[in-house]
């Protein structure tokens, strides 16, 4: 006799959740405007850092935060991965001459008959997990009656508070950090390897004497009205001197290893892929 078995079976489905990646990613919010008159320059917007973020399958919204447009505006908070950046503070100006607060503060202004203020507080702390950075704003001078020496404080960088006015200068803006340059090497970013610079102090107004360096990150130079600077796209930096814009943030992504999500503009270097975002969007993970 033969003897035939029948074999059935049935299909069912079962999902795998991706394991997700592990990334690191720096954020920065948009720097400060500075002042008019005897100002203060503009604060650095906050940075933040994250070492070992667990980004799980999915897609996360990535806001990048404009710089502060407008005599002593804020610059705008950078939000991504639940964790907040605060946008820079604005540089004083003449007759509200008390340091704003922000991500770093914003130099202090001065006007005629001021005694000296001290600058603004830089805010930026912990957030979501990622380590922040932020400084205080610079002091500026007393009024020197006719021989003039009133000057603007510089805004705080990410690195350093910002300087002091001197007689007849403005103060200098606080450094950014460099401690991500290879970073900045691979996607073509940052102010020579920094981030988050503060802009300078507004000078009196004597000739070359008005010049002072932005900080180091994109901080815009003081002087007056017509040598000042905004700070740099893309790197937080504060606007130096008188009535200038501060410089929109930036989030960069970097994980170990070939493209294994989307989102922004991709670069490959050093087995590594960075992801960049200059402006907001979505970043997902497959």
């Amino acid at each position: 006799a033969t003897y035939t078995d029948s074999a059935y079976s049935s299909t069912d489905s079962i999902t795998i959740a991706s394991a997700g990646i592990n990334i690191e990613y720096l954020l920065i919010a948009g720097g400060g405007a500075s002042g008019s008159g005897y100002a203060g320059g503009g604060g650095s917007g906050g940075l933040l850092y994250h070492s070992g973020y667990s980004a799980s399958s999915g897609s996360y919204n990535v806001v990048i935060g404009a710089g502060g447009s407008g005599i002593s505006s804020n610059g705008n908070n950078s939000t991504a991965f639940g964790a907040t950046a605060i946008g820079g503070a604005g540089g004083s100006r003449y007759g509200s001459p008390s340091g704003n607060s922000g991500g770093s503060g914003g130099g202090a202004g001065s006007c005629n008959g001021c005694p000296g203020y001290a600058g603004g507080s830089g805010t930026q702390g912990n957030s979501g997990g990622a380590t922040g950075y932020g400084n205080n704003g610079g002091a500026s001078t007393a009024y020197g009656g006719n021989s003039g020496t009133t000057a603007g404080g510089g805004g705080g960088g990410a690195g350093n508070t910002g300087g002091g006015a001197s007689s007849y200068y403005g103060g200098a803006g606080g450094n950014g950090l460099n401690n991500w340059s290879s970073w900045a090497s691979a996607t073509s970013t940052g102010d020579g390897g920094y981030y988050a610079g503060g802009g300078s102090g507004s000078s009196y107004g004597h000739g070359s004497w008005n010049n002072v360096a932005g900080g180091l990150g994109g901080g815009g130079n003081g002087g007056d009205g017509s040598s000042s600077e905004a700070g740099q796209a893309n790197t937080g930096g504060g606007g130096g001197g008188e009535s200038k814009n501060g410089g929109s943030g930036i989030l960069i992504i970097r994980y170990s290893g070939g493209t294994a999500a989307s989102g922004g503009t991709i670069y490959s270097s050093g087995g590594y892929t960075y992801h960049k975002f200059n402006s907001s969007g979505t970043f997902t993970v497959s």
